[in-house]
């Protein structure tokens, strides 16, 4: 019996570890219900809203990462302050708490900047919601705004008010500081040029006093970073083609409470260009034909900006001859030893691609077609790589635009692309009142109006009064720059104006007028103008210089007879003596009043004139406002005698020519010269003569050069100025700054040589009216008049100050050479602003 019950228990044992060895059978199970979602909290969000961000699987039933899911989105809408998920039986409830609306945004310590500004950039907004995130955004989008206006020393502090219903009041109080600026800028390693130089070049300056007038001084790491560029360009454009600058260092100083900004420059050596060739892999293109398109000249400095200018022109001619995909490839190859660049210009075949489109972004004002037209290509013609950089720069330089920015686009295929013209409008209405005042016009004044964006259509309009002392006038200007959609400018001026007597000139003249022109643009530093002129010309004159009444007790007069004289020279009955004959026979004419050939003129009346011309011009100034490099040419002449009551030729040529010198000197070389030629049996008129003073020889007065009216100098009178038909001039100026003065003040000294002359009257000399010269009792008792051809000659120093008031110059010239009857003015000053 043991045995057998061991051997029960055996199996008994046995049978248990095998049972527990044998996997488990499924078993049926009850089904599972579907989870639902239950919202707490809620009041202005819908509780189906709330659900919606919970995905279920399928059945029904939500797992982990599901309801992670689903609070993470609810966060991240920012509609809640606070937002819990929990299990209760079946159920998942979510707890959320609702973040408040705003009831109001207010600004308060703001005096810089304005309500309006700050709520612009601001993304809480009243009736919005409530985000603390969203807050300190908003405060360092405020202190942004600040520093991007100098002042780094600004704190923002937001407050949130509590307000019923679950409301708030936001409220940002800002301590503006003081305004931050750029308190030096510095350069490493420039060797070839000054600081002071490199300072022109950039547009970040130094604070001084006047920078309350200018925001130059403000520190933007924007402008310093493009300030890098204009340096590296200014080396490049001079020969330095290996200049970088490797860095912008700026630091602010808490003890000057501004910035201090460091350039650092690696110069390199300066080259010149050894050979230029032209190399061409397209088949039967002639490379060398494009040679005259070169602006890169053997033996000159080696300039970035010439070669760059050298593709664009090449690869646009080579589009015109019919090679579309042409690309110009320029290389160098530089001699380190014999400091030359051989410069070769590679004509290739392009990618085969085309514009599929042109899309503009960012002209909310300015009409698609005024953006289109500066384009010389459209959608399906083969992209130029040179023409759209050429659009971009008209763009530019329409001035209608902060920023213009042209990008490529894949298009629908690889060998098409789109065109993306990203532009950030500015305003284009001026007001302006401009004062000033010069020892020839005195005091003057100028209110204008002006639109260069008329209507976004690309118009120009203006409208100015001007009063002065001796200067009145109005005048209205519009320009159409694209005439029938031509790269051609329509020009339409009316003016009024009038010139009152001074102590240069005895009488006035009123000019009433109209004039159309056009205006060609042959390439970029060549221009032509083609113009009509019609206007009115009138001379008016005081009754004490127009009469045959004057006495010595006339003190008005620049001469005055005694009466002894009037009645023995001119022909008048002397009181004390009345035998007195005054066989002379001349009549009143000399006896202190204007010379004849005013009085000539106001006695024929308003004289019409109808003329037509052209001006010429030629440009290569590296800047027209302050110009230290480049040449510049006028070329025009004018036509008189299309109708109207005169005819003449008058021709007049210009030209200035800047370059740079040793430390920062300028010279200035100028010359000018013009000829009035007569047409036909008319006399030229007085008014139409060239009439010259310091605009020829600095140092003698306005009208104070050339033929003048001598008839009675022997008696101490000198009558008024009667111009020239020919003039020329000359002169040589050195420009410097003063090295001592801060860059940023903005004071220039020169120094300079004159010379020129004026001669050649031939207007009226006599008249044979009523009152005036007895021919038959004088035969040689015409006008006199001095026209000698003598060189005119001056030195002189100036001071020219490009002053926040508007550029200044007050110059002080000795003439060396005159004529008898010249003039003199040594001082001289000229002036005035705009604001």
């Amino acid at each position: 019996m043991s045995v057998l019950r061991a051997w029960l228990v055996a199996v008994v044992v046995s049978g248990v570890s095998i049972a527990a060895s044998l996997p488990l059978l499924p078993q049926p199970a009850a089904a599972q219900a579907a989870e639902t979602i239950v919202v707490e909290g809620n009041r202005r969000v819908e509780a189906e809203t709330v659900r919606s961000y919970f995905k279920p699987m399928a059945g029904g039933q939500f797992d982990q990462a599901a309801v992670d899911d689903g609070l993470k989105a609810l966060i991240e809408t920012g509609l809640f302050q606070d937002v819990k998920v929990s299990r209760v039986g079946g159920h998942i409830v979510v707890s959320v708490v609702e973040n408040a609306v705003i009831g109001r945004v207010a600004f308060e310590g703001n005096k810089k900047i304005k309500d309006e500004q700050l709520s612009a950039e601001v993304q809480s907004k009243p009736r919005g919601t409530f985000s603390r995130a969203m807050v300190q955004s908003d405060t360092l989008r405020i202190a942004e705004i600040y520093r991007r206006s100098g002042r780094y020393d600004v704190r923002v502090t937001p407050e949130i008010i509590e307000q019923p219903n679950n409301r708030v009041d936001l409220v940002f109080t800002v301590e503006e500081g003081v305004k931050t600026g750029v308190k030096s800028v510095e350069f490493i390693g420039n060797n070839a040029y000054s600081a002071s130089r490199l300072r022109d070049v950039i547009k970040t300056h130094e604070s001084n006093l006047l920078s309350f007038l200018s925001s130059a001084d403000i520190y933007d790491p924007d402008r310093v970073e493009a300030d890098r560029d204009l340096i590296r360009r200014f080396y490049l454009k001079n020969g330095y083609a290996d200049a970088q600058v490797v860095a912008a260092l700026t630091e602010y100083d808490p003890d000057k409470k501004g910035f201090l900004v460091t350039f650092k420059i690696e110069e390199g050596q300066q080259y010149r260009v050894g050979t230029v060739d032209l190399h061409s892999t397209i088949a039967n293109f002639d490379a060398a034909s494009l040679r005259s398109f070169s602006r890169v000249n053997v033996g000159s400095l080696y300039n970035v900006e010439a070669v760059e200018k050298s593709v664009e022109d090449m690869q646009i001619e080579a589009s015109r001859r019919g090679y579309a995909f042409a690309v110009v490839r320029p290389s160098g190859d530089r001699n380190f030893e014999a400091h030359t660049v051989s410069v070769v210009f590679n004509i290739d075949e392009g990618a085969r691609t085309y514009i599929e489109r042109i899309n503009l972004r960012g002209n909310t004002r300015t009409r698609d077609y005024v953006i289109r037209r500066e384009f010389d290509i459209s959608e399906g013609d083969a992209y130029n790589r040179a023409l759209v950089d050429r659009a971009e720069r008209r763009l530019k330089n329409l001035d209608y635009f902060k920023s213009v920015k042209i990008t490529t686009e894949p298009g629908s295929s690889s060998d098409r692309v789109v065109l993306i013209v990203d532009m950030e409008e500015k305003s284009t209405g001026d007001f302006s009142i401009s004062g000033g005042y010069s020892t020839t016009d005195g005091a003057l004044a100028e209110v204008s109006v002006s639109e260069r964006n008329l209507l976004g259509r690309g118009l120009y309009a203006k409208a100015s009064v001007t009063y002065g002392q001796y200067a009145r006038g109005v005048s209205l200007s519009f320009v159409e720059p694209y005439l029938l959609d031509y790269r051609i400018a329509l020009g339409i001026d009316t003016y009024w104006r009038q010139q009152l007597s001074n102590s240069y000139t005895s009488y006035g003249v009123t000019t009433l007028g109209f004039s159309p022109r056009l205006g060609f643009q042959l390439r970029e530093d060549t221009s032509l103008q083609l113009r009509y002129s019609l206007y009115q010309q009138s001379i008016t004159l005081a009754s004490a210089y127009n009469n045959c009444n004057n006495n010595a007790a006339n003190t008005s007069l620049a001469f005055n007879p005694t009466p002894a004289y009037i009645a023995n020279v001119l022909g008048g009955v002397d009181p004390t003596n009345s035998t007195s004959s005054g066989v002379y026979g001349y009549g009143c004419y000399g006896d202190g009043e204007s010379s004849l050939p005013v009085r000539k003129e106001l006695a024929n009346g308003p004289t019409l004139t109808s003329a037509v011309g052209y001006t010429l011009n030629y440009n290569t100034l590296d800047n027209n406002k302050n110009p230290t490099d480049g040449l510049m040419i006028d070329f025009k002449q004018d036509f008189a005698g299309v109708g109207g009551d005169v005819t003449y030729l008058k021709t007049a040529a210009d030209a200035k020519y800047y370059t740079p010198l040793v430390s920062e000197i300028v010279s200035v070389i100028h010359f000018q010269g013009g000829v009035l030629t007569k047409i036909g049996d008319n006399d030229l008129r007085m008014l139409d003569h060239f009439q010259m003073g310091p605009n020829l020889v600095r140092g003698f007065a306005s009208n104070g050069i050339g033929p003048r009216d001598i008839t009675y100098a022997s008696y101490g009178a000198v009558g008024d100025a009667l111009g020239g038909t020919k003039y020329w001039g000359a002169s040589m100026e050195l420009q410097m700054p003063f090295w001592f003065l801060p860059k940023e003040v903005g004071l220039k000294g020169a120094v300079y040589a004159d010379a020129g002359s004026l001669w050649g009257y031939q207007g009226p000399t006599s008249w044979a009216a009523t009152g005036e010269v007895n021919t038959k009792a004088c035969p040689t008792c015409g006008l006199q008049y001095d026209d000698s051809s003598v060189v005119r000659s001056s030195v002189g120093v100036g001071l020219i100050w490009a002053s926040p008031f508007g550029p200044l110059r007050f110059d002080y010239a000795v003439p060396l050479t005159k004529g008898k009857y010249d003039v003199v003015q040594e001082f001289r000053f000229g002036g005035g602003t705009s604001f």
